[in-house]
């Protein structure tokens, strides 16, 4: 088992990384640091951390920077001795993407690139150190309906997020083997839980049902998915840092599929009952549109590498994790108001705007 002791997370502010920091700080045989930079764009929300900030004290640090700044990616490694980066700092959203796919290219692919070289230079003739890359399944382009991404899989990205991830990821291997430099890398399936952003599927489901909203579903709604629950992806990230093969690569899944419209049916069924709405009411908010561009039609991971390397399994089922988001976005009202208010981005300009 490797012993990590500073442990810089890229993008720890949003939701994978928020959850992640958590992981790490409540692991009680971690006694280490965890230095959190993150930029704070729209989704980067630096007080779902104000609990952790205020229980770990100086186990925790929060470094607002933007991981394409060269200078100061070699000032955070310098200062706090990094010894371990956890990559997860990324322009996520396909809709987006497709959009404005400029913003992707620049943190994906500039903003890796800078991180990866900033290491390189710090951890020259260093031992111990590690750099873990967290990624998609989305790379791998779509299945049909049968069959299953494995770490073999040949890349075929059909987004510009996916694209930029693909890119990311090739930089990532090209580092490894060019320079030996010590990297694991992870591609995930959909991440669902507490503290997301209200743009991907369930949390947008979630608050148009509150605000009887419609539910939009692009084309038919038999696009399929494999999710899978954050606490379980952040345990396989933290299981793959500390005992899995440098220069290797595991995809981490829920091994649950479900069609788009089957899940926002059993969505419709847990909001009804915890929140109290009539469930045709919700049913009647359906509404079909018109299909994305370059939807992929299924993606599935297989994962047993990492279940016979490492011994990791899932720990929530699909009802457990669904009941649970819904009950968080339920409970935490103030903080889902003030990100859709446009508050929050103020908040940010007003602290960070001059540092």
């Amino acid at each position: 088992m490797r012993k990590l002791t500073n442990i810089l997370v890229t993008g720890g502010a949003g939701f994978i990384g928020s959850n992640f920091v958590r992981v790490l700080l409540n692991d009680s045989a971690f006694k280490g640091r965890v230095i959190n930079v993150d930029k704070l764009t729209y989704a980067g929300n630096a007080n779902s951390l104000n609990d952790v900030a205020e229980a770990k004290g100086d186990r925790y640090i929060f470094e607002h920077a933007d991981i394409c700044d060269r200078a100061k990616m070699d000032e955070i490694l310098s200062k706090y001795d990094i010894d371990t980066i956890v990559h997860l700092a990324a322009e996520s959203h396909v809709d987006r993407s497709i959009e404005g796919p400029g913003a992707f290219v620049q943190t994906n692919i500039v903003g890796t690139f800078t991180l990866l070289d900033a290491a390189r230079q710090f951890w020259a003739g260093k031992e111990g150190v590690l750099f873990h890359h967290v990624s998609t399944d989305e790379v791998y382009g779509s299945l049909g309906d049968t069959g299953y991404f494995t770490e073999t899989t040949p890349y075929d990205p059909h987004s510009p997020y996916s694209a930029s991830k693909a890119s990311s990821d090739h930089l990532v291997r090209a580092y490894h083997d060019t320079y030996g430099f010590p990297i694991t890398l992870s591609n995930c399936s959909n991440n669902y839980g507490p503290y997301q952003f209200p743009e991907k599927l369930i949390p947008v489901m979630i608050e148009n049902m509150l605000q009887r909203k419609a539910l939009p579903v692009y084309g038919d709604g038999k696009n399929i998915r494999d999710w899978l629950y954050v606490e379980d992806h952040n345990s396989a990230v933290w299981a793959i840092m500390q005992n899995g093969t440098l220069g290797g690569s595991y995809n981490i899944g829920g091994e649950n599929e479900w069609e788009n419209i089957r899940l926002l049916h059993e969505l419709i069924d847990i909001v009804s009952e915890e929140a109290n709405i009539n469930k045709e009411e919700l049913t009647s908010l359906i509404t079909y549109v018109k299909d994305r561009p370059g939807h992929d039609r299924r993606y599935a991971i297989d994962c047993d590498k990492l279940k016979n390397e490492l011994g990791w399994k899932q720990s929530v089922t699909f009802e457990e994790g669904l009941r649970k988001t819904v009950k968080w976005y339920l409970e935490n009202r103030e903080w889902i108001e003030q990100i859709q208010s446009g508050e929050y981005l103020k908040w940010i300009e007003l602290n960070y705007s001059a540092r």
